[in-house]
């Protein structure tokens, strides 16, 4: 089975921040798994050709596995939060990035979820609808204040 997955995100601009660069190469191994059907250790395997074990990689790593690991509780996390609106109905690239921003909400402790929530729209406006932006940062904005008040 053909992953595509490509060296785009390691070759990007000097002055992208690291760790941007591994969200959006954690974003595309996990836009590989879903649309390939494929098994996450596969995916990474093919991402190993354009690691370097450097702290960049090893935080593309954390964030992929633990996406990987609690899909299913950020996805019924997520379904609570939408309004009108079906889950799968949702766009794949935007599931994704609100896997990963739920992920480092909750699971991630040196990321403040400001951080976190303000990458992924950056993220979303890059690659995804003119609306997304907004969408993720709403649906983001919804658990971190659900997350804020359990805490």
């Amino acid at each position: 089975m053909g992953y595509t997955f490509g060296k785009i995100i390691m070759e990007q601009n000097s002055t992208t921040h690291p760790r941007r660069k591994a969200r959006e190469a954690t974003m595309q191994a996990l836009y590989a798994l879903e649309i390939n059907n494929g098994f996450p250790q596969d995916v990474l395997e093919l991402c190993d050709d354009s690691f370097n074990n450097s702290e960049n990689d090893i935080y593309t790593r954390e964030l992929f596995n633990c996406v990987v690991e609690k899909q299913s509780w950020a996805d019924d996390l997520i379904s609570q939060c939408l309004e009108n609106w079906e889950y799968g109905r949702v766009a794949i690239l935007d599931k994704i990035l609100l896997r990963m921003g739920v992920s480092e909400i909750y699971h991630i402790d040196d990321v403040p979820p400001k951080v976190s929530i303000s990458e992924m729209v950056e993220i979303a406006k890059v690659y995804s609808t003119e609306e997304s932006s907004s969408f993720v940062n709403g649906i983001l904005d919804t658990i971190y204040k659900n997350y804020s008040e359990k805490n």
